[in-house]
């Protein structure tokens, strides 16, 4: 009798799941803008951005921005060497990418990015909180310093399924 009890109670307990994460999946960026401080309007910034945000399920996460056409160029150069021109140096600055481990507080509407390399040696490890929303395909991210009136518009990528 004491195991049926037993039993029984162990199958009415409520087991707390984890929600599943929304930011799992790749993500196709649709909009990269900058809030006029005068108007108060969002512009397109540098005339267009384009690229992927990658997010997995075990905290890791990519991201590659490039200037929109960026592959569409005759330059041809090897990597890893210091004899190319300062056409294609330019060029390569229109490139910026970076990977970190994150975090959500969903309660807070913050993804945190804790980056672990940069095209820019200058930020490596640095935290980069963000402010987020998620709704339905689309994720947008800000950073959470007011002076900095920026966002991200992502959409999700057919090949990136949640």
């Amino acid at each position: 009798m004491l195991l049926t009890v037993a039993i029984l109670f162990g199958c009415t307990q409520v087991s707390k799941q984890k929600p599943p994460n929304q930011f799992t999946g790749l993500w196709s960026l649709l909009a990269m803008e900058q809030m006029d401080p005068e108007t108060g309007e969002w512009h397109q910034f540098k005339n267009g951005m384009q690229g992927y945000i990658l997010y997995d399920d075990k905290d890791n996460m990519a991201i590659h921005l490039t200037t929109v056409g960026y592959e569409a160029t005759d330059l041809r150069f090897p990597n890893f060497t210091d004899s190319i021109s300062i056409e294609a140096l330019k060029h390569l600055t229109g490139s910026y990418v970076y990977f970190a481990k994150y975090s959500v507080d969903v309660e807070k509407g913050i993804v945190e990015h804790a980056r672990i390399s940069h095209s820019n040696p200058g930020q490596w490890n640095d935290i980069v909180p963000r402010r987020y929303t998620i709704r339905g395909d689309t994720l947008t991210l800000m950073p959470l310093d007011e002076e900095i009136p920026e966002r991200l518009i992502w959409i999700m990528s057919a090949s990136g399924k949640r």
